[in-house]
């Protein structure tokens, strides 16, 4: 509440004096502002005082009064000072007014703040800038007479331009604007003509305020607040300057006949027929750059010839025309319509530049010719060209010699016999045949140029240069053909310089830009023959590639890698390739790159990291600009090539060395033995299942108190002869054939019975079957020894019990103790 009261005095008192201010008479009574020049030059100075009655400005009777000013919304200072009455003064000088339109404001500040109490508008700019190149034109239509010209730069100001004239007394001599002095002499009253509307720079004087042949005085004056400025001054006859309609073209033709002249028939327009009329030709052919003028034609109607032209040509004609009696600013009417004629036809004139080409054509003995020439020109056809004719020999009269080739185009192929060294060429039209030109069929055996070359001359242009051989020369024939990839021939790709001394030439015809010419330049010397040609390749414009090679992976290792790419075809080249650049980076942004020589199409990129992802691309590049083809990815290997076949060899060895080993353990039971010795297991005999054949088992208790040993099941007792020892026999008696040895079977199963062992009558033999494999030689069965040469044949009988053998080592029978002894 505090603050709010604080502030209602100070918006009170800024209202109050906003009413004293827009009283009436208010800002006018309290403060005067006065300029030096509301108007001036721009860039000059200007002068502002501002005066404030302190008795009229309520509520400034006792304050101090400040003075400030601004110019818009810019402040600027000046000076105060108190003048007469109690008044306060203020002046302002602004040394440059740089503004076209600006406001002073002056202002006195109360309570702090700046009110406006006065305002002085201020404009400058520059005098008004004299018109230009002034003319008149008298419209026969309604005898207005229109003028225009041409207004100067901008004065930036507000501007009043006004067309004056003036009439004569007495009329004048006729003349060009030099005589303006006699109108200036004898000038009579002048009156505004005319007064251009909306800021254009022409008018029309009425009828009423012309004096028709009579000179009349005519300018433009443009004034503003800085001065006036007048045009030059025309002195001029209205009808001087009237622009008549256009003549009309009755007929054209020829006269006389077969000559190159035409004669033209013309009239008047319609209301100039009184007039004596200056009137001017033009004409031209549909190749001809310019028109051709034809002056001096007079008259009011009638005829005009002209020579000079082209047989067999169409030409276009136009005319207009003028008051004969008019000053030299007087304007021309507008060409005439059109009007076309084609001139008559006569024979062709003139040789025709041929060229050839020859190869003997096979075993026939004849001679293959490819002849070509160039059509005449316009000025030697004489007409429209029909056709050509090649012949043997020349033309006699009265007789037609025979035609090889009768064509319509410019070139032609035909076989010759051996040895003709000259044919005959001629063109013909509707109105007969030119002489014929000889071609001499020359060999190309002479000495080549040198120092040939070609640069662009253009887009479609290309300047050939070459150095001027010592034999004498009298023409050369220049061909370029376009580099593509499919073979072609253009037939009309050639010229000949008739100049021997030249040695340089354009070519034109058929060049595009970014696009490979072959140029071939033969010299045709004076001797009769021809030089062998001279080649060279251009371009006329070059740009990058369209496109750049696709890469392709030829061979790749941990540390190298090859790529090859197709070279790019030649209509995709754009320019001659200068360079490929290869770059390849890998994922942590490693970028290298090489330069290739153009004639490469193959790269080994080497000091590449094992087992590591690559991005490869190619740029190909040609003068004007280089083209990045399709990125590749490429992976190098852990191993190189080498030492990937080291270790497949090496495992391959050994392989080999272990089934070598294998083969020699299956097959050598001697190694087999070495190595792994065969144990028999007694704890997994299976001597409880051996029976005999026909004596019943007799089981047997084994006693506890008896060694512990193998577990068996079942004994069988081998009984011996009565009353005899084992190992022991009489030597006196002869031998006895010993009883028949009853069989020791296994029996595992309901299969065939298995025979281990046979036990004779006087002894004991077994046969061990303990396992598959052979017995060991320690515990093969031994041979008894007889005493004498007994007749026991194989059998032996045991001195000793076999107590060694291992599965009787746990045996233990009673009445069995003879084993041991």
């Amino acid at each position: 509440m505090a603050r709010r009261g604080a502030g209602t005095p100070l918006l009170l008192q800024l209202c109050l004096l906003l009413l004293l201010l827009l009283q009436p008479g208010g800002t006018l009574g309290c403060a005067s502002v006065t300029v030096g020049s509301p108007v001036v030059p721009l860039g000059s100075a200007v002068t502002a005082s501002c005066t404030i009655q302190r008795e009229l400005c309520h509520g400034l009777e006792h304050g101090k009064v400040r003075i400030s000013w601004m110019l818009d919304n810019k402040p600027v200072a000046g000076s105060q000072r108190q003048g007469p009455g109690g008044t306060e003064v203020s002046n302002l000088t602004l040394p440059r007014f740089n503004h076209t339109q600006a406001r002073l404001w002056c202002c006195v500040e109360w309570n702090g703040t700046k009110q406006r109490v006065g305002m002085a508008e201020i404009r400058a700019g520059y005098p008004p800038a004299k018109p230009l190149n002034l003319s008149c034109i008298l419209n026969l239509s309604d005898y207005g007479l229109t003028c225009q010209w041409e207004q100067g730069t901008d004065s930036h100001l507000p501007t009043s331009v006004v067309l004056k004239c003036s009439g004569k007394p007495h009329p004048l001599p006729e003349g060009p604007r030099a005589r303006c002095s006699v109108c200036h002499r004898a000038r009579a009253q002048a009156v505004t003509g005319c007064t251009p509307r909306g800021g254009h720079s022409h008018c029309t004087v009425p009828r009423r305020l012309l004096q028709l042949y009579r000179q009349m005085e005519i300018w433009v004056s443009a004034t503003n607040a800085l001065g006036t400025a007048e045009s030059e001054h025309l002195c001029i006859d209205p009808m001087d300057v009237a622009k008549l309609d256009p003549p009309t073209l009755q007929s054209i033709q020829s006269i006389p006949f077969q000559t190159d002249c035409i004669a033209l028939a013309w009239d008047a327009a319609w209301g100039t027929e009184h007039m004596e009329l200056q009137c001017e030709l033009r004409y031209r052919a549909p190749e001809d750059p310019a028109w051709a003028l034809v002056t001096g034609i007079t008259g009011r109607a009638g005829t005009a010839q002209r020579c000079g032209f082209l047989f067999g040509t169409q030409y276009h004609f136009q005319m207009r025309c003028r008051r004969s009696s008019a000053s030299p600013l007087a304007s021309w009417s507008e060409w005439s319509p059109g009007k076309s004629y084609t001139t008559h036809e006569k024979a062709p004139t003139g040789k025709l530049d041929a060229w050839w080409g020859a190869q003997p054509a096979g075993p026939g003995g004849r001679l293959e010719v490819q002849l070509r020439w160039k059509p005449p020109g316009q000025r030697e056809a004489n007409g429209r060209v029909l056709g050509y004719r090649v012949t043997l020999s020349p033309r006699r009269r009265g007789r037609d010699p025979p035609t090889i080739c009768n064509t319509t185009h410019t070139q032609c192929s035909f076989s010759v016999p051996a040895g003709t060294r000259r044919v005959y060429l001629s063109a013909y039209n509707a109105a007969g045949e030119a002489a014929p030109t000889e071609v001499v069929l020359l060999e190309r055996k002479g000495q080549p140029l040198a120092g040939l070359r070609a640069v662009p001359g253009g887009q479609r242009s290309l300047w050939v240069h070459w150095e001027a051989p010592l034999t004498p020369v009298i023409a050369y024939v220049l061909e370029w053909q376009q580099v593509t990839t499919e073979p072609g021939h253009c037939s009309e790709c050639w010229q000949m310089e008739r100049d021997g001394a030249a040695t340089t030439a354009l070519i034109q015809g058929g060049i595009e830009p970014f696009q490979q010419y072959n140029i071939s330049l033969y010299p045709l010397y004076t001797e009769g023959t021809v030089g062998v040609p001279a080649h060279t390749a251009a371009y006329s414009q070059q740009k990058a590639p369209t496109h750049a090679p696709k890469l392709h992976l030829k061979r790749i290792s941990k540390s190298e890698a090859e790529l090859c790419w197709e070279p790019l075809p030649v209509e995709m080249q754009n320019g001659f390739i200068t360079s490929y650049t290869i770059f390849w980076a890998n994922s942590i942004t490693d970028v290298a790159s090489a330069t290739v020589n153009p004639s490469l199409s193959s790269f080994v990129i080497r000091g590449l990291k094992p087992s590591t992802l690559y991005k490869v691309h190619i740029m190909a590049s040609t003068a004007a600009g280089g083209t990045n083809g399709t990125s590749l990815t490429l992976v190098t290997t852990v191993l190189d090539d080498t030492e990937i076949q080291f270790l497949f060899l090496t495992l391959g060895l050994v392989f080999v060395v272990l089934m070598v080993l294998l083969i020699c353990f299956q097959t050598n039971g001697r190694v087999k033995e070495q190595l792994w010795p065969s144990v028999p297991d007694p704890a997994n005999s299976s001597l409880g299942k051996w029976v005999p054949a026909a004596v019943p088992q007799e089981p047997l208790q084994l006693l506890a108190s008896r060694e512990p040993g193998p577990a068996i099941s079942t004994v069988t007792v081998l009984e011996g002869e009565p009353g005899k020892q084992p190992g022991k026999e009489h030597p006196a008696l002869p031998a006895a054939p010993p009883a028949l040895p009853r069989p020791y079977v296994r029996q595992e199963g309901p299969g065939e019975p298995v025979q281990y062992a046979r036990v004779g009558g006087a002894g004991y033999r077994g046969q061990q079957r303990l396992l598959p494999e052979p017995a060991p030689r320690s515990y093969e069965n031994l041979r008894g020894r007889g005493s004498g040469g007994g007749g026991a044949g194989d059998w032996g009988f045991l001195e000793e019990p076999p107590a060694t053998f291992p599965l009787l080592q746990g045996l233990r029978i009673g009445g069995a103790e003879e084993l041991y002894e």
